[in-house]
């Protein structure tokens, strides 16, 4: 069976589409289609239930995808391997990032990443944080870069960042003119929420129960940018991390107010499969997240899993505690 057929097959299932592995693979749906039957007739098995929507796998297409996956994997590590030994880094890195890390972070990065090796390939996609688990889980990308990031039996977590809360506020709100507040402050006012099913929005809820402020939920959103529309229109306040929201206290249309009395923080961590060996170039690239553009790898590949070293090992259990139990 040809190399590239167990890719597309790899790609049908991890992106749950024909259409998009075909995309990926620079053939024509009916191509990638083909490409499955064939696989399915030379095996003497289905491998994908198509009377399902969306498709599932059948049990034989279950054990066929996770070693098909595995070879597809070693072999484009083999192959990066050898054209590292004549030439700079010309590898690819998938990223899939949450809409405000990107954001706010990311595009910086990657355009520094991009001028110092200009051969590599650098891929992001922004996603919901549900879908970046997913996609990292599903071996579809190398990094996820999240908020309140959890280490599990599949997934490592290497603690990237911590971003100060702030409250924010419409330059006409009248909390305006405040230089600091506290969350007990917040008692009876109109508030901007993230959706109730986000780290974020509980992390947020915990710190203003434990300072006694009763806040009115108006408007609820699953993502900064719209949230931050919403305040700019002074429909409530809200509160966010502070590099998400530089840009529009730099044009005068938001108010950042610093919280006093406590310490609230959102933690942002890079997410890899932890049985994922990672490429040389995903390698670099999660060094120049962390500021170590020395070429000192974080991640320790000596057995081949991608394992966090020792001392990413004590910062993970430290971030465990912004985890809801």
């Amino acid at each position: 069976m040809h190399l590239k057929s167990l890719k597309v097959f790899c790609d049908v299932v991890g992106k749950r589409s024909f259409s998009q592995a075909a995309d990926e693979n620079g053939i024509s749906q009916s191509g990638a289609s083909q490409m499955v039957l064939q696989m399915e007739d030379h095996l003497g098995v289905r491998l994908i239930d198509r009377s399902k929507r969306p498709f599932v796998l059948t049990p034989e297409g279950a054990v066929y995808y996770d070693g098909c996956r595995k070879i597809v994997q070693k072999y484009y590590e083999l192959e990066e391997d050898v054209k590292l030994l004549h030439a700079d880094v010309a590898g690819s890195v998938d990223i899939a990032s949450i809409f405000s890390v990107g954001l706010s972070h990311l595009n910086h990065y990657v355009q520094s990443f991009r001028a110092g090796k200009p051969m590599a390939k650098v891929r992001v996609q922004y996603q919901h944080p549900h879908r970046v688990l997913e996609l990292v889980e599903n071996d579809q990308v190398d990094v996820g870069l999240v908020s309140y990031p959890k280490s599990s039996r599949t997934i490592s977590v290497i603690p990237w960042r911590e971003e100060p809360m702030v409250v924010v506020c419409s330059v006409e709100h009248a909390f305006a003119v405040k230089t600091s507040m506290g969350l007990e402050e917040l008692d009876g006012c109109e508030v901007i929420s993230f959706d109730r099913q986000l780290r974020i929005r509980r992390a947020v809820d915990r710190a203003l129960s434990q300072h006694g402020a009763e806040v009115r939920t108006v408007m609820e959103f699953d993502n900064t940018e719209t949230l931050k529309r919403a305040i700019e229109i002074n429909a409530g306040v809200g509160i966010l991390p502070l590099p998400t929201i530089q840009r529009e206290v730099e044009s005068d249309t938001l108010k950042a107010i610093p919280i006093t009395g406590t310490s609230l923080n959102r933690p942002l961590g890079i997410i890899h499969r932890r049985t994922k060996r990672l490429n040389s170039t995903a390698r670099r690239f999660v060094d120049l997240l962390l500021g170590k553009a020395d070429g000192v790898s974080t991640i320790n590949t000596n057995n081949g899993n991608g394992a966090l070293d020792s001392e990413q090992k004590a910062h993970s259990e430290k971030i465990e505690t912004f985890h809801e139990a």
